[in-house]
């Protein structure tokens, strides 16, 4: 879905901002701003069914600026500024890429 996402948003002129790749387990975490409310119950549930993870600051180990190659983790897009995409930019775009409506009922950014 990384891939995907990340396309969309580049597609529709939105900034991605950084972007690590866990190798192992393939997956990509989009560092983004803290916008996306705590309390948002619905919100965690639908991104849940979507495998998709939404973490408190401070909580994923990031490469270093160098690391491109081995390691468990890899920058795919390396932190230029400190420009951080908002979370809820970043929702709405999975939402998109995924066919879920924001007011749906039946359904790992990162806050950084």
């Amino acid at each position: 879905m990384g891939i995907v996402l990340r396309g969309h948003m580049q597609h529709h002129g939105v900034a991605v901002g950084p972007i690590v790749a866990h190798v192992g387990s393939n997956r990509w975490s989009f560092l983004i701003r803290p916008d996306i409310p705590d309390d948002d119950t619905r919100l965690f549930n639908d991104m849940f069914r979507l495998n998709v993870m939404i973490v408190r600051s401070g909580s994923i180990p990031l490469p270093s600026p160098t690391a491109q190659t081995g390691g468990v983790r890899r920058w795919i897009e390396l932190p230029r500024n400190t420009f951080r995409p908002s979370g809820n930019v970043v929702v709405d775009a999975i939402r998109a890429c995924t066919g879920i409506d924001r007011d749906s009922r039946s359904l790992a950014v990162h806050r950084g």
